[in-house]
């Protein structure tokens, strides 16, 4: 076929109309679906449009044509021949329109589909990029407060242990300042320091203070409360308890002023911990068998 015929007034028509009802067809569905989508249907349609029509019209339709004139002429009725043209053209045309809604209508549930699959996917980043961030702050929480917990710690044992020095040679009165009632040290400047009064009695009796609490020779059961629990109470310090018989929450829940003032007073290196931090009523909680904020957090591995 020459490219005269290729390109005959017959096949433009067809292409034009059919890029036309592709047009109409991507201004109609734009908004709804979106553009790439709208330009796929709408491409799509029109190609389908097109190969049909010029198949129908352009390729067979002349044969036919003549075929239809030859019969009318053997059976000399003119209006024949033009019955039959109009219907083939009539067939035709519905047999496109049929094609275009199918096509159509496949092309919008296509759209659809993608723009639900699109929706459904951003929903899902969405919400992990949340999860992912409430769990970063979350932990970034906890870092600060076990950090915080340390620093606390840390700070009270180097106060408790002060700036103090010793000698093995006795210093002048060092000798009968030692052999009074009371726990006596020297400091760098050269002042005399000594246990507090925590039993609130009036004199400064050093490791006698207050009066000392019931302790165990071992945990019940063989197994200890977790004292770090009590906020306050490090690895450290959980340690020197034990080694004084302190093995559970309830003794120390027990505790009244006296044995507060005497464990305050024997804590070497952790002097006044009990009263500062408040053990007494941290461990009513726990032996209840309730939990503190701290206590959620140590139990959670945020902290030691």
């Amino acid at each position: 076929m020459s490219n005269t015929a290729s390109f005959s007034p017959c096949r433009i028509v067809c292409w034009g109309l059919a890029a036309l009802i592709g047009l109409v067809l991507l201004l109609s569905i734009w908004d709804g679906v979106g553009f790439i989508a709208a330009f796929m249907a709408a491409a799509a349609l029109a190609v389908f449009i097109g190969l049909v029509a010029t198949r129908l019209f352009c390729s067979g339709g002349k044969a036919s044509v003549e075929g239809t004139a030859e019969s009318a002429s053997e059976t000399g009725s003119a209006g024949g021949m033009a019955s039959a043209v109009a219907e083939k053209a009539s067939g035709a045309a519905s047999a496109t329109a049929d094609a275009a809604r199918s096509a159509a209508s496949s092309a919008g549930d296509m759209a659809k589909d993608v723009a639900d699959k699109g929706k459904d996917a951003v929903a899902a980043v969405k919400d992990k990029a949340t999860d992912a961030g409430e769990s970063a702050k979350d932990a970034a929480q906890d870092a600060v407060a076990g950090g915080k917990d340390l620093a606390d710690e840390a700070k009270a044992a180097a106060e408790d242990a002060g700036d103090k020095v010793t000698s093995g040679t006795l210093l002048q009165g060092e000798e009968e300042l030692a052999n009074r009632k009371g726990e006596w040290a020297y400091n760098k400047g050269g002042a005399e320091t000594a246990t507090p009064d925590y039993d609130a009695d009036g004199v400064r009796e050093g490791s006698d203070e207050g009066t000392r609490p019931e302790a165990l020779s071992g945990p019940r059961d063989g197994q200890a409360d977790d004292l770090k629990q009590i906020k306050g109470v490090g690895p450290k310090l959980e340690k020197l308890c034990n080694e004084k018989g302190f093995y559970h929450f309830d003794q120390i829940a027990g505790w009244g002023p006296d044995e507060v003032a005497w464990v305050d007073a024997n804590l070497k290196g952790f002097k006044g911990r009990v009263s500062r931090d408040n053990w007494v009523e941290q461990a009513k909680i726990l032996a209840s068998g309730g939990e503190t904020e701290f206590s959620k957090r140590v139990e959670g591995g945020s902290v030691y």
